[in-house]
């Protein structure tokens, strides 16, 4: 049997849930959902994902501006 460190005492919810538990489960389980958007969202575009982009929109503006007073 497990010793039980006195000092680590786990929280539970009221169904039962062991909250510590839980949350050492969830940092070694990878990114999270949002975590997964984001990286999609900059490496491969899409619909909605302005708002991950890291893209200087005045910049891009002011080449497109250059681009079409040089043609």
């Amino acid at each position: 049997m497990k010793e039980i460190d006195k000092n680590h005492m786990d929280r539970f919810t009221v169904a039962g849930t062991n909250i510590d538990a839980v949350k050492r489960q969830n940092e070694r389980s990878g990114m999270s959902y949002n975590q997964v958007k984001e990286l999609l969202a900059k490496t491969t575009g899409g619909k909605g994902t302005w708002i991950y982009s890291d893209t200087n929109i005045e910049e891009v503006k002011k080449k497109n501006q250059q681009s079409m007073e040089s043609e």
